[in-house]
């Protein structure tokens, strides 16, 4: 009832873990065994720092965070890839050209059935959603050559000129959207709360924003799309599906629902559609899109 397929990809279900949540390590991917797939923390050529402290704050809708592509680089990340116990790994990757993008990927492609390029993180300049969107195609194109399906994350900026970008460079699916570039103050002290001032926004508060981006999309071009922003229930799956979404990922739903969000989810898709009538979550992909 809940089996998806992207890119040849075949999942369980169609709830993916989203990059950046507790996918650091080989242990901590395995606590998503009940997901479709995991999405590995997005790495790059070489190790990042990252952003000072802090570099999360919980708001009321949702919660703003600024890590900065912290990682340990690809060289040493790939060490947490060899034999996790999940069955469906997606490695994220970022670089700051074509060259870097294919590095990456050919390192870490070996352990993954798929590539996510990150090219929609709002606060990491020219490796996140300021990645010129002209040489976004010979990006993929690179990355293509490390032999795995090819997802590009876009954010919510300019999404259908850089979701053309993508398909005219052979991606086989685009994730949309990432966090939205936000911000908070501190009004006793009029300082900006997060180290780096400026940061991504996460959670329920996003998710209107996340159905639009997919929306639009799915309504202009083929590609297989997977939606990503504020999902916390079956519900706010099946409207992402409706929207033309083949696939979601969930991240801040993890801080509110703990790892037991897939297999609950999982559960409470199966009680929607037997309810409504359906016998497979196939059949209410693009829904929204026909009427």
């Amino acid at each position: 009832m809940l089996r998806v397929e992207i890119a040849g990809i075949k999942m369980k279900n169609p709830l993916m873990l989203a990059s950046g949540i507790l996918d650091l390590t080989k242990e901590s991917m395995e606590r998503f065994v009940d997901a479709g797939a995991v999405v590995t923390k997005s790495v790059g050529r070489e190790e990042r720092k990252g952003y000072k402290n802090p570099v999360v704050y919980e708001m009321e809708y949702g919660i703003l965070n600024a890590i900065g592509l912290a990682n340990p680089g690809v060289e040493e990340y790939v060490r947490e890839l060899e034999e996790v116990g999940v069955e469906n790994v997606i490695g994220s990757v970022f670089g700051g050209n074509a060259e870097e993008f294919g590095y990456v990927a050919r390192k870490i492609s070996p352990y993954v059935k798929a590539i996510e390029m990150n090219m929609s993180c709002p606060h990491a300049k020219r490796v996140g959603a300021e990645y010129p969107e002209d040489e976004i195609p010979d990006a993929v194109k690179e990355v293509k050559k490390a032999g795995k399906p090819v997802f590009v994350k876009i954010g919510m900026e300019n999404i259908l000129n850089r979701a053309e970008r993508a398909i005219e460079g052979g991606a086989d699916a685009v994730v949309a959207i990432n966090t939205v570039k936000a911000m908070a103050i501190d009004i006793e002290t009029g300082h900006p709360i997060l180290g780096n001032r400026v940061g991504g926004y996460s959670g329920k508060g996003i998710k209107p924003i996340g159905i639009r981006c997919v929306y639009e999309i799915s309504s202009n071009y083929e590609i297989p799309v997977i939606g990503v922003g504020g999902i916390t229930r079956a519900e706010d799956v099946i409207e992402y599906m409706m929207a033309g979404a083949r696939a979601v990922q969930i991240g801040a739903g993890v801080y509110y629902r703990d790892v037991s969000i897939f297999s609950e989810i999982a559960k409470e898709l199966e009680e929607w559609l037997e309810k409504h009538g359906y016998t497979s979550i196939k059949d209410v992909i693009g829904i929204a899109i026909k009427k």
